[in-house]
Order: C-alpha cells, then sequence, then structure tokens
C-alpha cells in the first residue's frame, strides 16, 4: 500500500486497484490535495495493464463530502476564464474515470453529496451500505451540478428524476437509491469492501480487450465531452453570484441555507 498523494491511499491486491480516500477531517471532500492524489492514482491504473477492475471507497464512515467549500469560497474571486480553467483541472479526473478500460466499482458508506455523489456516478457498479446518502446539492450552494453528473446521472435515472435530484437537493438513502438505479447492491459495512473486490476480482479471468469494448459501447463520448463543457462555463458564472457566496457563507457560518425543498406530507424534514 502506497499513500499516492496525502489523503489518498492506493493498493493493489491481485488485479485490483483499490484507491480510498481518506481525510477524515473534511469528510473525504474533494480539497486539492485529494485530487491531486486521485488523479495521480488514476495515472498509475492507466498505465499498468496488469489491473483488471478498480475499488473506490473513503475511508471513516464517509464516501465523499463533495467540493472543498473553502477553496470555492476562494475561487469565486476569480475571474471567468481562471474559474473554468479550474473546474476543466477538476473534470479531467472525472472524465479520465468514465473513459477507464475496466471496471470500476464504488464502495459508498455514508456521505456522497455534491461532487461526491458525481464520484460515485463514475462507476459501473455502486454498492452501498444502509447508512449511504447521496445528494446533488448544488442547488442549495447557487450553484449548477458538475464533474460529470450532468451526464452521468440522467443516464442512470432517467431525464425527469434527474431533473427533480438537481433542482430539488434532497438526499437519497440507500433504499431509495437501489430503486432508483443509482446503486446495484446493499451490503452491512463489514461486508461492502469484500463484495466489491469478489466483484472486481472476478475481472481477472474476463478478456481486456472485450470488457474495454463493452465500456466503450456504454459511453457517448461526444455527449460527455459537451456536458463537461457546458457545465465549466455554467459553473464559472454561477461561482460569481451574489445567492452563490451568500450560500457559502451561510453555510462555513453553520446557518440555515436559503433554499429548502418542500417536503410532502408525512415526509420527515
Amino acid at each position: 500500500m502506497n499513500n499516492v498523494h496525502p489523503g489518498v491511499r492506493f493498493e493493489r491486491q491481485g488485479s485490483t486497484a483499490v484507491v480510498t480516500l481518506d481525510d477524515p477531517a473534511t469528510r473525504n471532500a474533494l480539497t486539492a490535495p485529494l485530487k491531486e492524489g486521485l488523479g495521480r492514482a488514476i495515472e498509475q491504473i492507466q498505465a499498468d495493464a496488469g489491473i483488471r477492475a478498480v475499488v473506490l471507497h473513503g475511508a471513516n464512515g464517509a464516501f465523499c463530502a463533495g467540493g472543498d467549500l473553502r477553496a470555492i469560497a476562494a475561487a469565486g474571486q476569480l475571474q471567468s476564464d481562471g474559474l473554468r480553467a479550474r473546474m476543466h483541472a477538476a473534470n479531467a479526473i472525472f472524465r479520465d474515470l468514465l473513459s477507464l478500460d475496466k471496471p470500476v466499482i464504488a464502495a459508498v458508506d455514508g456521505a456522497a453529496y455534491g461532487a461526491g455523489f458525481s464520484l460515485a456516478l463514475t462507476a459501473d457498479f455502486v454498492l452501498v451500505t444502509p447508512r449511504a446518502k447521496f445528494c446533488m446539492v448544488f442547488m442549495r450552494m447557487g450553484l449548477v451540478p458538475d464533474c460529470g453528473a450532468t451526464y452521468t446521472l440522467p443516464r442512470t435515472v432517467g431525464a425527469q428524476r434527474a431533473r427533480e435530484l438537481f433542482l430539488s437537493a434532497r438526499e437519497v438513502g440507500a433504499a431509495e437509491a437501489l430503486a432508483l438505479g443509482i446503486a446495484m447492491e446493499q451490503h452491512e459495512a463489514s461486508a461492502l469492501l469484500p463484495r466489491a473486490l469478489a466483484l472486481a476480482e472476478s475481472f481477472a479471468g474476463a478478456s481486456p480487450l472485450a470488457v474495454g469494448l463493452v465500456k466503450r459501447f456504454a459511453l457517448d463520448a461526444g455527449a460527455m465531452e459537451a456536458a463537461f463543457e457546458a457545465e465549466a462555463n455554467a459553473q464559472a458564472l454561477c461561482f460569481q453570484t451574489t445567492p452563490h457566496r451568500e450560500a457559502v457563507q451561510r453555510f462555513l457560518d453553520k446557518q440555515p441555507l436559503g433554499f429548502q425543498w418542500p417536503t410532502r406530507q408525512g415526509e420527515a424534514k
């Protein structure tokens, strides 16, 4: 096992690459060091033909809490070109994961919020524990979904449900994630990683060419690139708005956010 960068651990188990997000202070948020570490891990995977599958998971009871809000607040002071460049740099990680010619299995325990939800959606198979929680939280922060979510989520749950999850910014629990097709299987926390590793290792005996071609068939590269570009342009605009800056400050000050999707009668808030 080695730390490819603080906050990210990389381990080779047989023909499986295990990438662990491990930054307890931020609940594995996508800080600059974590993004750099994740990028380095992907480079190792791309360069090693002996790796046949990837398991991506988070330590400390969280998958990924999403973007680093303090860095996002600072980025809001950049001009449009700088903001787009920042988004393009982050998008490269998600594009590389989506384009891998090896199966990716996300083992999600705890929160997968914002870009953390987008990260889970880069996987071919998503396994969850009962405490897994997904949320396209962007609308609460005056932002649009990014990191490929506008490409991946509609293809996973359908256009109407994707719009609802984008616009409501509501939380989706493990049971609903299974029902919507976001997750494939649910397991207790102690069984989650062993099941993910078993799935990954099963590809040791599969044809790498056939696996890669199947993944290519499922990937609409043109639509993916268009989504990443549109997200970068839209997010650069949103970063510069007053509603976004106010929402970030309220979050950092632990104050209630201004936007809240109304619950239906009988639902818990």
